[in-house]
């Protein structure tokens, strides 16, 4: 089975399929927004990444949500549940954890199928 690497750099890709299952995650690009509004950045990303792919958001299998402040929970809900596909939620945990990037606020990994 073939291992497709999606723009490839020394130290990651940017997403990578095997077993016709891909595997990708999320940091901001608006380091100065909010939990939500970081939230929303990385949901479009995603949804652009698996687009790209022939995937959609009904698609994926497993999310992990990184939040740097367990107190920015609801904000992130709140972009969330505004994004989620109704009757096609994936299996989802979020974590507290310090992000490597202070300005980080929520990062996301996610697994979905082709």
């Amino acid at each position: 089975m073939t291992i497709k690497r999606i723009n490839p750099e020394a130290r990651w890709s940017d997403a990578v399929i095997h077993n016709q299952t891909i595997y990708y995650t999320g940091v901001p690009e608006n380091l100065d927004a909010d939990a939500r509004a970081q939230t929303a950045d990385i949901l479009t990303q995603i949804d652009a990444m698996l687009v790209s792919q022939g995937s959609d958001k009904t698609r994926i299998l497993d999310a992990t949500i990184f939040l740097a402040d367990g107190d920015d929970f609801q904000a992130m809900n709140a972009a969330w549940d505004a994004w989620v596909a109704a009757g096609s939620a994936p299996v989802r945990c979020t974590v507290q954890a310090r992000l490597m990037n202070p300005r980080y606020k929520v990062e996301i990994k996610i697994i979905a199928a082709l």
